[in-house]
């Protein structure tokens, strides 16, 4: 499956820095790569799936760690 323009920017931005300076401190950016992609699957999950019910979205959300 391909990955989204978005996820392709980051991942490149990742090998940027990476080339300019192999020790660079790419985290923040990985860490934005892995959300993006997270973000990516669960759109295309949610538009292949039929409408969830309230309690199925109150499970869903107990998934996702606290804000704050």
């Amino acid at each position: 499956m391909p990955i989204s323009s978005e996820a392709a920017k980051v991942r490149a931005r990742i090998a940027g820095k990476k080339r300019q300076n192999p020790d660079a401190d790419v985290t923040d950016d990985q860490r934005e790569l892995k959300m993006t992609t997270l973000e990516d699957y669960v759109q295309r999950v949610i538009a292949s799936a039929p409408l969830p019910t309230p309690e199925q979205i109150a499970r869903l959300r107990a998934l996702l760690p606290p804000v704050g």
